[in-house]
């Protein structure tokens, strides 16, 4: 078995498998936009929608058929899928193509994203996950820091299809250090077939569950404010601010800031509970974005100040995920131990694929400005926050 370090290090990595496979494609929008959409650049924002649109659906099937064949070989049949399309993504010549294959490589992404949470379910519980998951989260955090730096160096080398090639190594890497180092986690008598009865009763259970349903609602909000500021991240640096050159560091420096979150999380979870830390969380994030929404839409800060503002802001959003998204997984997984991949599949199927149904629209209202942005995720925080009044505490 493999030691704590290593198995936290292992997990981040297949976690960050999403994190790479969106955040390296940032810096290659404009040249992507330009290249495949010049009359609506806009649309390059679905090259991150379209995969996590297929990572969603993906994730209904990858949690049953671990649950059926074991979490190892689950894992590496989606990194076939995810190279596959991700090969494909580096040959297409038309924007609807590249997204098709992105689609592709987020199904395949599902895999190790979902299947590697019922890893840790399989070994762990209650708030020691959640502790597991924010060390996790705490190390992933440095693929975000890293790729698009990473990618804006590809891009130069070798344009932008070459960040494709990149993902397919980071793929076989991760597949190697699975296939050779973790023992399967789910022993043969305890695998569930892929019938459809088991399926459809495990999936009423998850369902009926008011506290799982509602985590997977406040789940829905956190990833939609995630994605709409990913989308939107990049063209706000360039277009609002005029630091689009600048934008991988910034990016970085969000990153590592943001990490921090997930180091923070991890203390203070066993003392305080999920519930807590996510509505504090939330409440916070709320006011903060309400007040940004405002001081902005009618230009009442300096312009001196500005962007510093702005920063702020957006690396809270990413601050707020480290907090929050941990926890709600945890905490929607705590009463589904004994069908943990089920579980898993529809806890981040649902949550992702109506996530993305709110998160593009936030994308594609960009003016020019942040505003968009940061009224929905006022909101988007509102909802959270009300929803989880509604959960017994912890």
């Amino acid at each position: 078995m493999l030691s704590p370090v290593e198995f936290i290090a292992m997990i981040a990595m297949l976690f960050a498998t999403v994190a790479f496979s969106i955040d390296s494609m940032l810096p290659a929008l404009p040249e992507i936009g330009r290249q495949l959409t010049p009359d609506d650049l806009n649309r390059a924002q679905l090259i991150l929608t379209s995969f996590v649109l297929g990572m969603g659906v993906g994730t209904f099937f990858a949690g049953p058929i671990s649950d059926a064949i074991g979490r190892k070989q689950a894992i590496l049949g989606g990194a076939v899928l995810y190279t596959i399309g991700a090969a494909l993504a580096s040959m297409a010549q038309t924007l609807e193509l590249v997204l098709a294959a992105r689609v592709l490589q987020g199904l395949g992404a599902a895999g190790p994203r979902v299947v590697a949470l019922a890893m840790v379910r399989d070994l762990h519980a209650g708030r020691q996950m959640a502790r597991v998951m924010s060390f996790a989260m705490m190390v992933f955090t440095l693929v975000p820091a890293i790729a698009p730096a990473m990618s804006t160096f590809i891009i130069d080398a070798f344009g932008w299809r070459g960040i494709f090639g990149a993902f397919i190594t980071f793929s076989l890497i991760s597949s190697l250090w699975l296939g050779l180092r973790q023992p399967e986690t789910l022993p043969v008598e305890a695998r569930r077939p892929m019938r459809l009865a088991p399926l459809l009763a495990a999936l009423r259970e998850v369902l009926t569950h008011r506290v799982v349903v509602t985590a997977i609602a406040v789940q829905t909000l956190a990833f939609a404010a995630l994605f709409g500021t990913l989308s939107s991240t990049q063209q706000i640096f360039d277009i609002s601010y005029g630091r689009g050159e600048s934008f991988p560091a910034w990016f970085a420096m969000i990153a590592i800031m943001a990490g921090s979150a997930s180091f923070l999380n991890a203390q203070l979870v066993v003392r305080l509970g999920m519930r807590r830390m996510i509505s504090t969380t939330l409440l916070v994030q709320l006011s903060f974005s309400a007040l940004m929404t405002v001081l902005t839409h009618f230009e009442l800060l300096p312009e001196m100040l500005r962007f510093p503002a702005y920063l702020v802001w957006t690396t809270g959003i990413f601050f707020m995920a480290g907090l929050v998204l941990g926890n709600l997984n945890a905490l929607a997984m705590e009463p589904m131990g004994h069908i943990a991949g089920m579980a898993a599949s529809i806890v981040g199927a649902i949550a992702t694929v109506l996530a993305v149904g709110i998160a593009a629209p936030i994308g594609l209202a960009f003016n020019g400005t942040p505003v968009p942005l940061m009224a929905s995720i006022a909101v988007l925080c509102t909802l959270g926050w009300g929803l989880m009044q509604t959960i017994p505490r912890n």
